[in-house]
């Protein structure tokens, strides 16, 4: 594995681990696999993990807290509050209120079963909170010694300047990868101006870059099967499009989510994109990536396979842009 530097003293792998899908949104979770997968990262050298107190209603904090206790000092642990949802897990409402990040925190300390979370997320901007009134209440944390670095996530550049005011954001989180570039006009310059690690989510598009998404097998629930891009409207484009990437990694003698995350890594020194996965032989390939070095060449050829398929759809319906800041 190879390191990144964040917050300019802590050495994180530089591909990091996403672990909503081992028990939200992707399907019927596995536990065992997943237990084994987290095993597995420690061996791979992925220290980075990523959870959110949401993720199958704190299950996800519980299930990681196997392995993390454990092995406390090998991993920088992640976590985010703020959504609150129904027993089934639909998202309901945002609550960034300082009350809430009161009990937010202690819950997902209980459920990790651990001291203090290493880098803790805003999941969203609340518009009924101020951002400085969050990220206060966020640093009384800090002070208290239960979290030691703060985090924002799908932020706007107004928001993180506003928030970095009142106490040093270490990272920001938001969707980026080949079909979603959004980013790059002004978060990823802001990031890099401010110090600021910038974290990707679905780096894979949800694995639609990794060439063995098939659209028509999605489970009646999988999160996927309600987002435009993962539509029918779109399948046609997205598959063609997958499959002209998959014969580019070829060429290049890797495969195609490792060529994917190689992109997302050459963005950007302070770049750190955590792949989710829930199985082992996908985190292995996924780990290989920080291997697979991209010329000139390698990027346009790329970038002229995105303008032959421009059809690839929105990365969100309408019900889940209002969870987005754009303020």
């Amino acid at each position: 594995m190879k390191y990144r530097t964040f917050a300019k003293s802590e050495q994180l792998s530089a591909v990091g681990l996403g672990c909503m899908s081992m028990s939200h949104a992707y399907g019927a979770p596995d536990d065992p696999e997943s237990l084994e997968t987290l095993h597995l990262a420690l061996d791979l050298g992925i220290n980075f993990w990523d959870t959110a107190d949401v993720y199958g209603n704190g299950r996800n904090e519980e299930l990681l807290s196997n392995v993390l206790r454990a092995n406390r000092d090998k991993v920088f642990i992640a976590t985010k509050f703020g959504f609150r949802a129904h027993p089934d897990g639909r998202l309901s409402t945002f609550d960034g209120s300082p009350a809430y990040i009161k009990q937010a925190v202690e819950a997902s300390l209980k459920r990790l079963k651990i001291n203090t979370i290493d880098l803790y997320y805003a999941h969203r901007i609340d518009p009924n909170v101020p951002v400085e009134e969050m990220v206060g209440a966020m640093a009384e944390l800090v002070k208290e010694g239960k979290v030691r670095y703060l985090g924002l996530s799908e932020a706007s550049a107004n928001s993180i300047r506003r928030a970095h005011a009142v106490h040093p954001i270490s990272a920001l989180q938001s969707e980026y990868s080949l079909l979603t570039r959004d980013v790059e006009d002004e978060i990823l310059p802001l990031c890099k101006e401010l110090g600021i690690t910038f974290v990707p989510f679905s780096p894979l598009a949800r694995g639609l870059m990794t060439n063995t998404l098939n659209l028509n097998e999605l489970g009646d629930n999988d999160f996927r099967k309600s987002l435009p891009r993962y539509q029918k409207d779109h399948q046609e484009n997205n598959q063609n499009l997958a499959s002209g990437f998959a014969e580019i990694a070829q060429q290049k003698g890797c495969s195609p989510a490792q060529l994917a995350l190689a992109w997302v890594l050459a963005q950007g020194e302070n770049i750190i994109p955590i792949p989710g996965t829930k199985k082992r032989k996908n985190l292995k390939d996924n780990a290989g990536s920080v291997n697979v070095i991209l010329t000139a060449e390698d990027i346009q050829q790329i970038e002229s396979l995105l303008l032959k398929y421009p059809n690839v759809g929105d990365r969100y319906s309408e019900a889940n842009w209002k969870f987005v800041d754009k303020n």
